[in-house]
């Protein structure tokens, strides 16, 4: 087999897997893609997030539209969260541009143990019961989008896990609710990053459009998993992934 072909149908299937395990998830995929990248196929911090920002695009535009049929998310709450997550993730894809790649590396690596030790912590408190919750004004919105664009566009991971508690606490939505509007609120500025990571020329497009075309062919059959699947236990076996490549990450 010609090894250009083999090597895209190898990024397709490793694509494949990935958009599924993005969709149960909830997630665009690059808390999954970005370690894969800097871990084994030995890209720089910089290019390894230009790539999975090729990756994560496609996957969000589905997984909003999968999860948007399922829950109750208005266009316009869609619309707050991807305003300020396009501003916000502007600012923050400029600054990362231009770090050490070393230093982001290790950035990335603690906010990803971050998001592990969150992860776990919910677990902790969701076996206690449901509490009652104060319901944030819509407008408000806005703000989460900003909280977690600077997130995606600092570190390309993690805006949406992050925010998904914000959105569940504060704003009475459901987990799978949450994990659809973090994906609108991720895409403007995935996008935007992704603008700004092509422009200097840090994205690997002949791993990313393969991985980005299988990926889209089965995100929805993740999404379909989600909503079927004990939310508890898909937080604890993603949290123990998270630390296992934050630690790689840190080693590296």
């Amino acid at each position: 087999m010609d090894p250009y072909l083999s090597q895209f149908a190898f990024h397709f299937l490793l694509g494949g897997l990935l958009g599924y395990l993005s969709g149960t998830m909830g997630t665009g995929g690059g808390l999954i893609v970005l370690p894969l990248f800097t871990l084994v196929f030995g890209m720089d911090q910089q290019a390894a997030q230009g790539t999975s920002l090729a990756v994560m695009t496609p996957n969000l535009i589905i997984g909003f539209w999968r999860y948007r049929q399922r829950n109750p998310i208005t266009l316009r709450m869609a619309a707050y969260v991807g305003v300020g997550a396009m501003v916000a993730s502007y600012v923050a894809a400029r600054i990362a541009t231009e770090m050490s790649g070393q230093l982001l590396r290790v950035m990335v690596a603690l906010f990803m143990a971050g998001l592990a030790c969150n992860m776990f912590w919910r677990n902790v408190t969701s076996s206690h019961g449901p509490s009652s919750r104060t319901i944030a004004p819509e407008w408000m919105l806005l703000l989460a989008g900003i909280f977690g664009g600077s997130c995606a566009g600092f570190f390309t991971i993690g805006g949406g896990v992050m925010s998904v508690p914000l959105l569940t606490a504060y704003f009475g939505l459901t987990q799978t609710a949450a994990q659809g509007l973090a994906q609108a609120m991720m895409l403007p500025g995935s996008l935007v990053a992704l603008l700004i990571y092509s422009h200097l020329g840090l994205v690997n497009w002949a791993v990313g459009i393969p991985m980005s075309i299988g990926s889209a062919l089965t995100i929805s059959h993740g999404v379909e998993l989600a909503h079927r699947l004990p939310e508890r236990k898909l937080r604890a076996i993603f949290a123990v992934m998270l630390l296992a490549s934050a630690g790689m990450m840190l080693m590296r």
